[in-house]
Order: C-alpha cells, then sequence, then structure tokens
C-alpha cells in the first residue's frame, strides 16, 4: 500500500500519474461530446487534475487555518473556493457548512418573505380591479 501512495505500480516502476485512469476514462465518456479518449489526453488530463488538486490543497492549507491545526479542512477549502477569485467557480461544489437548524431557519424565513410577496402582489391587483 506504501507504494500506491509513493506512485510505484505493482511491478514497482514508477507511475506518472496517481489517479486510476479507468475511472477519468469513465468520467471523460460522460460527456456526449466525447466519443474516444487518446491515452495520452488521458494521462495529460489526469496529470493536470492531480496538479489542480495539489495546488488548491497547497493555497487552502496556507491561507487556511490548517497551518494552527497542521491539518487541512473541509472549511479550509470552502474559505478558498469563497474568498479566491481563482477558486471562485468552485463555491457551489465547496460550500460553507450551516447547521442544520440554521439551513431551516432560512428557507422559513424565504418562505415567509415569498409569502408577503404573494400576499402583496395579491393585494395590489384587487385594488386596480376596483378602481
Amino acid at each position: 500500500m506504501a507504494d500506491a501512495a509513493a506512485g510505484r505500480d505493482k511491478c514497482g516502476e514508477p507511475r506518472l500519474v496517481s489517479l486510476p485512469l479507468s475511472r477519468i476514462r469513465v468520467i471523460m465518456k460522460s460527456s456526449p461530446e466525447v466519443s474516444s479518449i487518446n491515452q495520452e489526453a488521458l494521462v495529460l488530463t489526469a496529470k493536470a487534475t492531480e496538479l489542480f488538486v495539489q495546488y488548491l490543497a497547497t493555497y487552502s492549507y496556507r491561507h487556511g487555518s490548517g497551518k494552527e491545526k497542521k491539518a487541512l479542512t473541509y472549511s479550509d477549502l470552502s474559505n478558498t473556493a469563497e474568498e479566491s477569485e481563482t477558486f471562485q467557480f468552485l463555491a457551489d461544489i465547496l460550500p460553507k457548512k450551516i447547521l442544520a437548524s440554521k439551513y431551516l431557519k432560512m428557507l422559513k424565513e424565504k418562505r415567509d418573505e415569498d409569502e408577503e410577496e404573494n400576499d402583496s402582489d395579491d393585494g395590489s391587483a384587487g385594488d386596480e380591479a376596483e378602481s
């Protein structure tokens, strides 16, 4: 198992990428525009993905609270996605965690606002009809 973490295959040869190519192929083929995938394109996509994840993790660790804890947390990643312009596109994928009670309260407030809007819309339409 340590060999896999060190980037070696079953024969002990160094691997170019650590991510499983078969999974990346499945993800790439899930796109309707892709009919076939060249082996070189597959390896390059895997390597680019590894480098991106490494950069995201390093950036999040350096700019988050990970230095004090010597650990990278989900909140570090979500803060990076929210605050860094480079990673802004990940904000929907890495949302900030909130408690269920806070979420339910937010939903209730939104429903109340929507009901007030509907009531005011109905009321103004009724006033126009009476005129």
